[in-house]
């Protein structure tokens, strides 16, 4: 480990706050990509289906004061900014916030705990462009180590599958089948990166906390060409293969709740198990749980030196 941090840059991917936010916000995460305008008018209407806003910057910022509470508890506090990808406040304003603060070296905290290109280096580079509008001033860069297999990360993740878990009737509970999913990403992508080996580590430590034997990773939420591969299975499929009555669907891909989760797995998932007979559960995400945050705030210990 290099310099000790004096900061924490929480970075995530953004989602809009209210209804005219819907396709600015889709304009700008999909720059540059060939949608076809069927598969655009499609993800509008999940937004609408689910209030015409997403709730992950509000996720995010619960995220970042609970970790500074954390620090603060035990008189750590440092400054704390978040900066999105595709909404406000952007990464850029978060890091001129910090430089204003007078940072020299930040802990940038990706939100996402399965590393590949889409969901981490995407997501360094917009760092580092901020870093070069900033110039000298802004502060240096540092990364955690990965997290998936983290004692309290998994300790976190198989609470909230306990949670779903508990709200089966007990002969439902003995044959449930856990379905951990993520989002699916290009073959080509997921075998130049630890992607898939992490999430399967993810749902193995999870399943063996839990005792759980009949689980299996499934994605979600595929885009692009459908002539390119993607990682299957997909979740929709998986259920109706109906290999149970009772089906806890856990998206340890993600670290709170947004589109893919309130509407891919709620509404479109949901609606699929109860067309096979199939009784759904839906785990919550990690979100602000105790063990999570204080996962985070002991690896903000770990690289103040």
């Amino acid at each position: 480990m290099s310099a000790a941090i004096d900061s924490v840059l929480i970075v995530g991917f953004g989602g809009p706050t209210r209804p005219d936010e819907v396709r600015p916000f889709l304009d700008n995460v999909l720059r540059g990509r060939a949608v076809p305008r069927a598969r655009y008018e499609e993800v509008l209407q999940h937004y609408e289906r689910i209030g015409g806003r997403s709730p992950y910057n509000d996720h995010t910022m619960r995220q970042a004061a609970a970790l500074n509470d954390a620090l603060a508890r035990d008189g750590s506090a440092i400054p704390i900014e978040v900066g999105m990808r595709n909404t406000n406040p952007f990464v850029e304003d978060a890091m001129k916030r910090l430089t204003e603060r007078g940072a020299r070296r930040t802990l940038a905290f990706i939100m996402a705990a399965y590393r590949s290109e889409a969901s981490w280096e995407r997501y360094q580079q917009n760092v580092e462009d901020a870093r070069t509008k900033l110039g000298a001033h802004a502060p240096e860069v540092e990364y955690p180590a990965p997290f998936h297999a983290h004692p309290m990360f998994i300790r976190a993740t198989a609470a909230r599958v306990a949670e779903a878990l508990a709200r089966l009737d007990a002969r439902e509970r003995a044959g449930a089948r856990v379905i951990f999913t993520a989002h699916s990403i290009p073959v080509a992508m997921a075998n130049a990166s630890p992607y898939v080996a992490q999430l399967e580590e993810t749902a193995r430590l999870t399943a063996a906390t839990l005792g759980i034997e009949n689980w299996t990773l499934a994605y979600q939420s595929r885009s692009g060409s459908p002539r390119e591969p993607w990682l299957e299975p997909d979740v929709i499929a998986v259920l109706k293969n109906r290999n149970s009555r009772a089906a806890v669907v856990a998206p340890i891909g993600f670290l709170c709740d947004h589109v893919e989760v309130l509407y891919d797995l709620d509404i479109e998932a949901a609606a699929v198990a109860r067309e096979q007979g199939i009784h759904f559960e839906r785990a919550p995400t990690v979100g602000d749980h105790p063990d999570f945050v204080a996962m985070m705030a002991s690896m903000v210990r770990a690289y103040r030196g």
